[in-house]
């Protein structure tokens, strides 16, 4: 397919779902780093701090693809320390990425950054796109704005720029699905606080294939990364419970989260936020879904 590709924080678990996609489409693949750098099979790693140019930069020249997914997970206590580490991690390491864009003699032709299908506000009835959704506003969206801002803000005349709002993707390997999973399994996969709240998500060979579209198809601007069927979480933990064969499921109520959250070191709200959010430029541009349907996506899944 192409020739290069930089993943900017690629080696947690959407980073090795796009190195898995890719690694027979490109023939390069850099990842930059907080590790040490190094080659593995003909991957090769560079270190940076996400804040400031050290030499990584460099392999932003003639790059064909760059995909950011920098950002400390906001899967932790919102502490102000933690919180504060949230929106740095992510502006930081898109204002450095816009610096090294502009620098290059040859800058990389597409750059996806990471965002979130969180920048919409609580919904229990309207669906969210790209241009009638409604912007929130609590901490986590307003991370978002500034984020995307940080992003969108800086011209690069010759990169295209993508902003990828992701829900939660399910894989088998990391991410949200693992947790899930070992509750529904030991009896305590029962609604979360109300139930009624929606969950986007998507599995994570349709996100791999979301981002290979997107590049093919050159979209620019904002993009929702997410399945078109989002489902309300009692459905959701109900269909999971049947998926991997426990059918009792003791429900959650809000207040038991708070507590559960408290000592698991998270936040509830990754939970009880309502995310109604549907890939209308996906769709309207043509991309089939492998897995609409989230009972075939866990079945795949548990496989």
């Amino acid at each position: 397919m192409q020739n290069k590709l930089v993943i900017a924080a690629g080696t947690g678990f959407l980073g090795q779902v796009l190195v898995n996609h890719f690694k027979d489409k490109f023939e390069k693949i850099i990842i930059l780093t907080r590790g040490q750098s190094k080659t593995i099979d003909s991957i090769k790693y560079v270190n940076w701090d996400a804040k400031t140019f050290s030499g990584w930069e460099n392999e932003l020249e003639n790059a064909t693809v760059l995909i950011n997914l920098a950002g400390k997970s906001v899967d932790c206590r919102y502490s102000k320390e933690n919180k504060r580490e949230i929106l740095l991690s992510r502006i930081e390491s898109t204002k450095i990425l816009n610096k090294a864009v502009l620098n290059c003699v040859n800058p990389p032709k597409h750059w996806l950054n990471s965002s979130t299908a969180t920048i919409y506000r609580f919904s229990l009835d309207k669906e969210m796109d790209e241009v009638k959704g409604e912007i929130g506003n609590d901490f986590s969206i307003n991370v978002a704005l500034s984020w995307e801002k940080a992003f969108f803000k800086t011209e690069t005349p010759n990169t295209l720029k993508t902003a990828l709002r992701t829900s939660i993707v399910l894989g088998k390997k990391g991410g949200a699905f693992i947790p899930l999973k070992t509750l529904a399994k030991i009896g305590f996969g029962g609604k979360q606080g109300k139930g009624n709240q929606f969950i986007s998500w998507i599995h994570e060979d349709d996100f791999a294939n979301a981002i290979e579209f997107i590049l093919q198809k050159e979209m620019i601007g904002v993009v929702n990364v997410v399945s078109p069927k989002p489902i309300r979480n009692a459905d959701f933990m109900k269909k999971l419970q049947k998926a991997v064969g426990f059918p009792l499921g003791i429900p959650i109520n809000a207040f038991l989260l708070k507590i559960g959250a408290f000592f698991i070191r998270t936040e509830p709200e990754l939970v009880l936020k309502s995310r109604n959010v549907i890939p209308k430029k996906l769709l309207e541009n043509g991309f089939k879904f492998k897995f609409d349907d989230v009972e075939n996506a866990f079945k795949n899944l548990l496989k």
